[in-house]
């Protein structure tokens, strides 16, 4: 199914596919994870090459241990759901849920010979989940918490937004788009790739759920649409790094015939194109959500995003991050993009950042032209004073800015009213795209 069909029956979901419909589609739908036949598997795993086997396995423990990872957290959900006919299908989905799991238990096992019982096939998984995907998946367990707590409509917003849009629509669809193409060409793993047809099917119904509720809760609350915001400034930052391969190995993924840029455009599109059906696009959203220009190439947003990863600027923190030329100037597009230009009104704020060991950059912010250049300025409205490393720390919430300033580490200049209007457009907020 091509990405514009997709998109088509996303749209129906939201506005004319009812809740009965989408139960009537996971009866018509199901299968059985025990009826899948790995025989063939066994020889097709042997096949492929050493490093083919350590991406798959990369991979498919991701997909192993959210799967177990869902089941566990859905029960929440079912209880704030506000529509009976949202429980019912809540249900529906945490059986899939536990179909998938055991889908996966059984490749793990049968062809991977990895344990035994659930619990030792999946603590096989651990040690290839990285950073980005232990932060989400660490997220969804505090929402979980929260949500028991907590059944207002809010943040029920923020559990379907981090649990279908994040969860399944930015990380698992992608994933699950090019594990099937590969082997459905192959056909070395008729078991897997039949199971994996199932998954996502499910999947898509479960996406096309969440779709649905979020344009209900976005018409229905604008408190809706902050709590939304608030999470997904929360978490972005993590799930950007989710498909980074161990070392940043790009044979990870060119073993299989594509490259890092592919995923990450493809989830882009697939992404831009729900929320644009649940009514809320991308660039409407909370300045820094989304700190790209909203007309530029996928790709080229991909390769952005990735060239950020590998200098350590976004991702696992290293302590060192690269300061280069092409390194800073993709940063301060994105700084320049998180800014709320409509917080400085009619008169321009200049920020200005010297480095003691990179060269200094400023932003102008303007309402329609904000703009990020390298060198100094003349008269800035403000200046900072502070290592490279100090200061993507800071901007990504890993430094208290305070602390910091009280350290000596920061320097800050500015007048009363540029230091007012630099708050006002780059408010602090528990993360940082950058």
């Amino acid at each position: 199914m091509s990405v514009a069909q997709k998109d088509g029956i996303e749209r129906s979901y939201a506005g004319q596919i009812s809740y009965e419909d989408l139960y009537k589609r996971w009866e018509q739908g199901n299968w059985s994870a025990y009826d899948i036949d790995f025989e063939a598997d066994r020889a097709g795993w042997a096949a492929l090459s050493d490093i083919q086997r350590r991406s798959a396995r990369w991979i498919y423990s991701m997909f192993f241990y959210g799967e177990d990872s869902v089941t566990d957290n859905l029960s929440p959900y079912i209880d704030a759901a506000p529509k009976e006919e949202q429980k019912y299908f809540l249900a529906t989905q945490q059986v899939d849920e536990a179909r998938h799991a055991v889908f996966f238990h059984r490749f793990f096992k049968e062809v991977l010979d990895a344990g035994d019982d659930v619990g030792s096939t999946l603590a096989s998984t651990l040690p290839e989940l990285n950073w980005g995907y232990r932060n989400v998946f660490g997220r969804l367990d505090r929402m979980a918490d929260e949500l028991r707590r907590d059944r207002s409509l809010p943040k029920f917003a923020q559990a379907i937004a981090l649990y279908h849009l994040v969860v399944e629509a930015t990380l698992a669809q992608p994933g699950q788009h090019f594990i099937e193409d590969y082997f459905a060409k192959s056909g070395t793993m008729p078991g897997f790739s039949a199971g994996m047809s199932n998954v996502s099917r499910d999947e898509q119904r479960h996406i096309g759920f969440g779709v649905k509720v979020l344009s209900e809760l976005i018409a229905a609350s604008d408190e809706c649409k902050a709590a939304i915001d608030e999470l997904l400034l929360e978490v972005m930052p993590y799930s950007l790094a989710v498909f980074s391969p161990p070392g940043f190995d790009r044979e990870y993924t060119r073993c299989y015939g594509f490259e890092m840029e592919d995923i990450f455009a493809f989830g882009l599109r697939s992404v831009r194109a729900k929320w644009r059906a649940i009514g809320y696009p991308l660039e409407a959203m909370t300045p820094g959500v989304f700190p790209v220009d909203p007309e530029m190439d996928p790709q080229e947003v991909a390769a952005r995003q990735i060239k950020l990863l590998e200098a350590g600027v976004m991702g696992e923190p290293n302590g060192r991050p690269d300061s280069s030329p092409e390194v800073q100037r993709i940063y301060f597009d994105v700084v320049a993009n998180s800014a709320d230009a409509q917080a400085v009104n009619s008169r321009p704020l200049t920020v200005q950042w010297r480095f003691d060991d990179a060269d200094p950059w400023h932003v102008v912010v303007a309402n329609g032209s904000t703009r990020a250049e390298p060198g100094e300025t003349r008269k800035p409205d403000v200046t900072l004073e502070t290592s490279w490393g100090g200061w993507v720390h800071i901007s990504r919430g890993l430094a208290d800015p305070r602390r910091e300033f009280l350290r000596r580490r920061l320097r800050v200049h500015g007048r009363p009213r540029g230091l007012l209007a630099f708050a006002r457009a780059f408010p602090r907020r528990r993360a940082s795209a950058a």
